[in-house]
């Protein structure tokens, strides 16, 4: 993690919170190493943000939680995100979202970190 500058994170809302898993990669990877400055993952970093979830919410009370957490730890976001309602509908057998919109949405985000990481970097 240390040597990207950026993340494309996409997380699944565990009881309108993040996943214990995804929580716990985040404190083993924000533990600062020999001749590292703290938090050297995380400092200064750009982050694009989406989920998924079952509920009506699309996981968008997750991301609260995923915004503040790594907000507290140096981490800046791109202002878009995108939160998938009832995501054991809305996917094709392929793996497609069957809402180009949000399809689009989503691209987009990944092109709007892409450009500001090309920017800063």
């Amino acid at each position: 993690m240390i040597s990207h500058q950026g993340f494309l994170i996409s997380s699944p809302e565990y009881n309108s919170s993040i996943a214990p898993l995804f929580k716990n990669t985040i404190d083993w990877a924000s533990r600062q190493s020999d001749g590292e400055p703290p938090l050297a993952s995380f400092q200064g970093k750009v982050a694009g943000i989406m989920s998924a979830s079952p509920g009506g919410l699309g996981g968008l009370r997750g991301l609260v939680h995923v915004r503040s957490m790594l907000e507290n730890i140096g981490v800046m976001f791109i202002p878009n995100q995108i939160a998938v309602a009832k995501s054991h509908e809305v996917f094709n057998t392929d793996g497609t979202l069957k809402d180009k919109k949000q399809e689009e949405q989503i691209k987009k985000i990944g092109a709007d970190l892409t450009k500001i990481l090309l920017k800063l970097g």
